[in-house]
């Protein structure tokens, strides 16, 4: 597909107007002039509009939007072709995420593997693309050395739960750079069916049901942690 960039055009004066009007600034766009915002969402796996920012253009957007974006508002954007993608959220699935971090950390306690990352954690994980997991564990021989906002690192262990706005492509996109970027293991949780899938590589993944139990293979030796157990956490004590 060719590439079409948009370049700025001068206005013309208005009529009897003695002086020409100043053309108004615009961006280029790194996508096709004639794509529309279906396009955009294809593009990106089916998810919804609002997730998409149109601000920078798309194509145009940087790891320093990225971060900008979370300083001014609070929104965890993630990048992805140049396009900042609005990551969702609700509290169930934050709440999840925590859970699976006190597992993780009791885990590590006794061991010192790595260091485990929560859902804020923004990592860039391939050249362009900048990736959040829900939760994220690297090993400490893997993990940079400067304290950067911004790891150029994929996780050794990448950790997604599903909301309603996530897509089936756009799960197996994340899971296709994860795994691209050196990522070893990777949990899909869906908190609604109280399920899972453990993946070793994008395509090949173990089916777990409400009575299974998420494992650490050979990123995580030894640790085991019930979806019965996980999901406990979150239930109401009945009275």
């Amino acid at each position: 597909m060719t590439t079409t960039l948009l370049s700025p055009s001068p206005l013309a004066s208005p009529v009897g107007s003695a002086s020409p009007v100043a053309p108004v600034p615009t961006q280029p766009s790194a996508y096709p002039m004639e794509w529309t915002l279906a396009d955009l969402q294809e593009r990106l796996g089916g998810i919804p509009a609002e997730r998409i920012h149109l601000s920078p253009r798309p194509g145009l957007a940087t790891e320093n939007d990225v971060l900008e974006i979370h300083a001014r508002t609070g929104l965890l954007c993630e990048l992805v072709d140049g396009i900042l993608v609005e990551k969702p959220m609700g509290f169930y699935e934050s709440a999840v995420a925590a859970v699976i971090i006190h597992f993780l950390r009791t885990y590590l306690k006794s061991r010192n593997l790595g260091i485990v990352g929560g859902e804020a954690g923004m990592l860039k994980i391939l050249q362009g693309r900048i990736r959040i997991p829900d939760v994220s564990f690297i090993r400490w021989d893997r993990l940079p050395e400067d304290r950067v906002p911004m790891p150029a690192v994929s996780p050794d262990l990448a950790v997604e739960g599903l909301s309603k706005s996530n897509t089936e492509q756009e799960m197996q996109d994340k899971l296709d750079e994860y795994f691209a970027g050196g990522t070893r293991l990777a949990w899909i949780i869906d908190p609604q069916a109280r399920t899972a899938r453990i993946y070793h590589a994008p395509g090949e993944f173990t089916a777990v049901d409400a009575t299974g139990s998420l494992t650490g293979g050979e990123v995580l030796p030894g640790f085991e942690l019930k979806l019965q157990d996980l999901f406990a956490e979150l239930d109401r004590p009945e009275n």
